[in-house]
């Protein structure tokens, strides 16, 4: 590849080559994985003089089998991703998901191992000096381990996850990526997979918008007695384990998933709830400015101006490129190197998945950057999210295997970061009043997608748990469910409410991840917060920021804040800080537009 020319289709040969290495590499950790068993019950952790160089040894493999685990699963994931009628890949996953099962079997017996031994042991065992990079994740293993249910009942759990519970999760993206939607534009009749119609949303047409939102609403209202009963499912299993575990709310495992307290989240919602007059505020100067009262659902995401910036793959890559060097040369090289060698799959087609994500390949070193790119100002936003994810997985490479799983919380910081970097960049060197309003409004939509948007999921998810603990939820109730959701999280400040956002939200049927709304706001005002702290040291920042990410996946979120940035987040005048940045672009936004609407 020559100069500047970025393909917009990723390569992933150099991966794995295809069905038959995946399927080796498969059976390689099958047998991985049954030998390190074997070597997990052998251990007489009562002898803690004989067996802490073999439980070094043992964590070592656990983490190599982790790493080729998430290599298998990636490239499933991207495979049916690029085409998800691949029957091949459908079949694989399943495989791997078997897999998956055995390996956390795994792990829970070594749990169990170590919850045995008395404190005096486990502190002896502690001070090994080849343990000491795992301390925190050893910690972690003890007291879920204490919180557990039998060894035995939780090696039955996750057998019934694969076919069960997991299952789910497959079954609605199998059903989400295979769907069409038609949509009238130019007076003929169009068709558009998911990804590409959500994308519409930002179309300068606003009929086009309109449409497109109907269109999307009727094919939900064809869905949604399926969906209804498969995150009836969902929800039910994560209730029922959750009853036999003794957790006190459906909130307690997603916030240890999270490495975060409850006092934590409860200071961030505080401030967040408390702030949000101002992007009301927002929202209704857009609307009126358009001849609404309100602002419709629809035109959320609408260019401020008919004629928006738009680019083509290349000119978007080659604007992330410039600001990214603006914060940093690693981050900056890093990009530059996944965009020439085809680490993202960008391509406007049909046919492929709605969802855009980043894949990491721990064994390559590498990762996978999926989206359809349509040359609008959100998707080149997406695409800098996504390698925000990816950069996050490059500081983690020469960190040991078992300490690399940061929590979904720190995965939103540093996304969040890189949209901040390039928005905040462009923001500053524009001279061009109607561009620096169009780029304040961009970032603004963040801001009321994280304090208002992601509340609503959050206030729907606590209400599922509630309702559905009571029984079977129904697709007519989940639809006001999420309407009272998305009127009270945008405090009445938007018109046609898409109620069927409890089926487009695909976090709400992630298994692996329940309350996956939280992070996404932590994410976003604690990446303010870096950004700030970013701003005030200039070029040497991007050392920390490394620093910071390398940390994400062996401390709380609490611990990391403190270390890093000297802030106690369990405190609100934190969250006011970040906050304040936010609110401060509200104001600069009705400012300028002001102005501009006197000129007009």
């Amino acid at each position: 590849m020559k100069g500047n020319e970025f393909t917009d289709t990723w390569e992933l040969d150099s991966l794995l080559k295809g069905s038959g290495e995946l399927t080796d590499l498969i059976a390689q950790t099958k047998v991985g994985i049954a030998e390190c068993l074997e070597r997990a019950e052998a251990l007489d952790l009562t002898n803690t003089q004989d067996n802490k160089e073999p439980v070094a040894i043992i964590l070592r493999d656990i983490g190599c089998i982790q790493n080729a685990l998430s290599q298998m699963s990636s490239f499933i994931t991207c495979l049916l991703a690029e085409n998800p009628g691949n029957q091949t890949g459908t079949s694989l996953q399943g495989t791997i998901s078997s897999v998956k099962a055995d390996f956390s079997s795994l792990v829970k017996k070594l749990q169990y191992q170590l919850a045995e031994l008395d404190s005096a042991a486990w502190d002896l065992l502690l001070q090994t000096e080849s343990l000491r990079d795992y301390r925190f994740i050893l910690n972690e293993w003890r007291t879920d381990a204490d919180a557990a249910l039998s060894n035995k009942e939780e090696a039955l759990i996750s057998d019934l996850m694969v076919d069960g519970y997991h299952a789910w999760n497959d079954l609605y993206r199998s059903i989400l990526n295979n769907l069409r939607v038609y949509i009238e534009m130019d007076g003929v009749e169009k068709t558009f997979s998911i990804g590409q119609a959500v994308n519409l949303r930002s179309h300068p047409n606003p009929a086009i918008r309109k449409n497109a939102f109907i269109a999307l609403e009727n094919l939900w209202t064809g869905q949604q007695e399926t969906m209804a009963r498969i995150l009836n499912h969902i929800t039910g299993f994560r209730l029922q384990v959750d009853r036999k575990r003794g957790a006190s709310s459906s909130l307690e495992q997603p916030l240890k998933d999270n490495r975060m307290s409850k006092k934590t989240l409860q200071s961030m919602w505080r401030v967040v709830e408390r702030q949000k007059p101002a992007f009301v505020d927002y929202l209704d100067h857009k609307a009126q400015s358009a001849g609404n009262d309100q602002m419709p659902s629809y035109d959320f995401w609408a260019p401020l101006a008919e004629k928006d910036i738009t680019l083509d793959y290349r000119q978007g890559a080659e604007f992330i490129l410039q600001q990214f060097r603006n914060f940093g040369p690693e981050l900056e090289q890093f990009t530059r190197n996944a965009f020439e060698k085809g680490w993202v799959e960008a391509a406007d087609r049909p046919g492929k998945s709605a969802v855009a994500f980043c894949a990491g390949f721990p064994l390559s070193g590498e990762s996978r950057v999926f989206l359809t790119f349509d040359g609008s100002m959100t998707t080149l936003l997406t695409l800098a999210h996504e390698l925000g994810h990816a950069f996050h997985n490059h500081a983690l490479k020469d960190v040991a295997p078992l300490n690399r799983r940061y929590s979904m919380s720190t995965a939103e910081t540093a996304s969040t970061f890189a949209e901040m970097i390039m928005l905040d960049a462009a923001i500053e060197q524009t001279d061009d009043s109607d561009k620096k309003l169009m780029l304040l409004d961009e970032k603004i939509k963040r801001s009321v997608m994280n304090f208002m948007n992601l509340h609503s999921r959050f206030l729907f998810e606590e209400r599922l748990y509630e309702a559905r603990g009571k029984g079977m939820v129904s697709a007519d109730r989940l639809n006001d469910m999420m309407e009272d959701a998305l009127a009270e999280a945008y405090a009445g400040s938007m018109s046609h409410l898409p109620v069927h956002s409890w089926i487009s939200t695909p976090h709400f049927y992630i298994t692996s991840s329940p309350f996956y709304n939280f992070p996404y706001t932590f994410g976003y005002l604690f990446a303010v917060s870096i950004y700030a702290k970013a701003k005030e040291q200039g070029a040497d920042f991007e050392k920390n920021y490394l620093a910071l990410l390398r940390d994400t996946g062996s401390m709380t979120v609490e611990d990391l804040a403190m270390k890093h940035l000297g802030e106690d987040i369990t405190q609100e005048s934190f969250w006011e800080k970040g906050m304040a940045l936010c609110l401060k672009d509200v104001e600069e936004f009705i400012q300028l537009s002001s102005r501009s609407l006197v000129r007009q």
